[in-house]
C-alpha cells in the first residue's frame, strides 16, 4: 500500500527533503506532494496564467486563488498531510492548510518546536498528532506499516 502525503510548511529550507530521505531509508510506500515551493513561480502565478494585473493586490488574489486551488487538489488526494511550523518563518500559510486538512478530515500531524506550543494549541488539538521532530512524524507513518 503506497500513501500520498501532503507536506505543509515553510518553503524557505529542506525540511521536505529530509522527511523524504528518512522515509526512503525506512523503506516506507510513501509518495510526497507539497504546495509551490519556488517562492517566485507561487508569487507569479497569477499573472503567468491570466496576464499582467493591474495592482499588487490584483496580482496576490490572482496568484492566491490558483495557488489555493492547487493546494486543495493535491490535498484532497493526500491520505495524510503533515504540517510543519518552525521558530524562524511566519506560518499563515501552514495554519490555512491545517484547517483544511481538518475540514477535509485528514489525518494531520504537526510537527512544532516546543516553544510554539501556546501559540499551536488550538491546531494542534484539532490535528491527530503533535510532535517536535521531523524523526517523530515519520516514525508515527511507520507505525502504520507496522
Amino acid at each position: 500500500m503506497e500513501l500520498t502525503v501532503y507536506l505543509a510548511g515553510q518553503i524557505h529550507d529542506n525540511w521536505r527533503e529530509e522527511i523524504a530521505q528518512k522515509a526512503k531509508v525506512k523503506n516506507l510506500p510513501l509518495q510526497f506532494v507539497a504546495p509551490q515551493t519556488d517562492h517566485d513561480r507561487s508569487d507569479n502565478i497569477g499573472e503567468e496564467i491570466l496576464g499582467i494585473q493591474p495592482s499588487a493586490y490584483y496580482k496576490d488574489n490572482a496568484a492566491s486563488d490558483i495557488n489555493n486551488f492547487r493546494t486543495q487538489v493535491l490535498m484532497q488526494k493526500a491520505d495524510i498531510v503533515i504540517a510543519l511550523f518552525s521558530e524562524k518563518y511566519k506560518q499563515w500559510n501552514t495554519a490555512m492548510d491545517v484547517s483544511t486538512a481538518i475540514a477535509l478530515n485528514k489525518p494531520t500531524i504537526i510537527i512544532r518546536p516546543e516553544s510554539l506550543i501556546h501559540p499551536l494549541k488550538e491546531l494542534s488539538n484539532k490535528a491527530n498528532v503533535t510532535v517536535e521532530t521531523v524523526d517523530q512524524a515519520i516514525e508515527v507513518i511507520r507505525y502504520i506499516f507496522d
